[in-house]
């Protein structure tokens, strides 16, 4: 700290001597160290050409551009996603990479698994990196119980981010998602029609808006009592055969997954009791993740608009990175219902 400013460290390697102060800076750019504070701290007021000396100094002199100063523009984004074994996130990670790829940029793929980087770290790394932005994708954003300040703080270090399913009302940014109470609705509605009069829903755990409006949207739809046959579980093919298992067990002969990989785990626990999919019991989907169409039986499904909403988030964030600040609201997708081998008339 010089005269209460911050002033950079050498590079490793370097002299090792005491940091130079604001006037040798100022003496090498030939600006006043009033103008070279505000350099340093980011502050507006500085021309881009003054500010070019002062930084060319900092490099002449050998120490390093503060975080905060280093060039963005280098036309990378970062893309956190929470997982790749589930289809559907490689399925939007290659959407928002064609549309990145049409405007020059570049993304960097941050996925985040079990005892791995936390998403605070990866954002970390993604800003040492120098991004120009971040897509988040069912990131802490969707989860209730997670502390919504991180996107405030990314927003005051003036890192453009757009956050895909999980709006958050907490949270002041665009956020792009697909319609999961209509989702779940969907799906009850298309099963009540071919006769099943107890349906039940297998879902992701509560704290997860998805989960939380997917649930909501099937309670308003399959009626008074409805909420007895609604079990929360993981979000992968384990926890939807367990959840499946449990409805069976409460007469249920149709179940609504919260994802396509729950759905399999649902259509398995269905086998393991000697029943058929669809001749005992009906399956719906969600999210038509890539493949989906060729399991046995194909799979009934509610599919999300993957293309639109992610070059949504992508056309969204390159605005911001413009400079042209886009309305911090929900831009909501309508799912579409698809139809196909898992779901028929029951038999009992």
């Amino acid at each position: 700290m010089v005269d209460g400013v911050t002033v950079p460290r050498p590079r490793s390697g370097g002299t090792g001597v005491a940091a130079p102060r604001l006037a040798d800076l100022a003496a090498q750019s030939g600006v006043s160290e009033a103008t070279v504070s505000r350099v340093l701290n980011a502050k507006p007021g500085v021309s881009a050409a003054t500010r070019t000396r002062v930084l060319a100094a900092l490099d002449i002199l050998g120490y390093e551009r503060p975080v905060r100063l280093r060039r963005r523009g280098d036309g990378l984004v970062g893309l956190v996603v929470p997982e790749l074994t589930n289809p559907i996130f490689p399925a939007f990670a290659q959407v928002v990479e064609q549309a990145l790829s049409g405007h020059g940029y570049t993304p960097l793929l941050c996925a985040k698994q079990p005892g791995g980087a936390t998403e605070d770290e990866l954002v970390e790394q993604l800003e040492e990196s120098g991004v120009d932005g971040i897509v988040f994708l069912s990131g802490l954003h969707a989860d209730t119980s997670a502390d919504p300040a991180r996107y405030a703080e990314l927003a005051a270090r003036k890192v453009p981010f757009v956050l895909v399913n999980g709006h958050n009302e907490r949270i002041s940014a665009a956020f792009v998602s697909a319609d999961d109470q209509m989702a779940a609705a969907m799906a009850v509605r298309h099963l009540a029609e071919l006769g099943h009069e107890r349906i039940g829903l297998a879902v992701g755990p509560a704290r997860y808006v998805p989960s939380r409006r997917k649930t909501e949207g099937f309670l308003a739809t399959a009626g008074p009592g409805a909420e007895r046959y609604v079990r929360h579980t993981l979000f992968s093919v384990e926890g939807g055969h367990a959840a499946a298992a449990e409805l069976i067990d409460a007469g249920c002969t149709g179940i609504v997954c919260g994802s396509d990989m729950m759905a399999l785990g649902a259509i398995r626990a269905v086998r393991e009791r000697g029943l058929d999919v669809p001749g005992d019991v009906s399956v719906v989907g969600y999210d038509d993740s890539p493949l989906i169409a060729f399991t046995d039986p194909p799979l009934t499904t509610v599919r999300q608009p993957v293309h639109a909403m992610a070059s949504t988030a992508v056309g969204a964030l390159l605005e911001e990175i413009r400079g042209n600040p886009v309305p911090t609201t929900e831009y909501l997708f309508q799912p579409e219902l698809v139809v196909r081998g898992s779901t028929a008339r029951p038999s009992r």
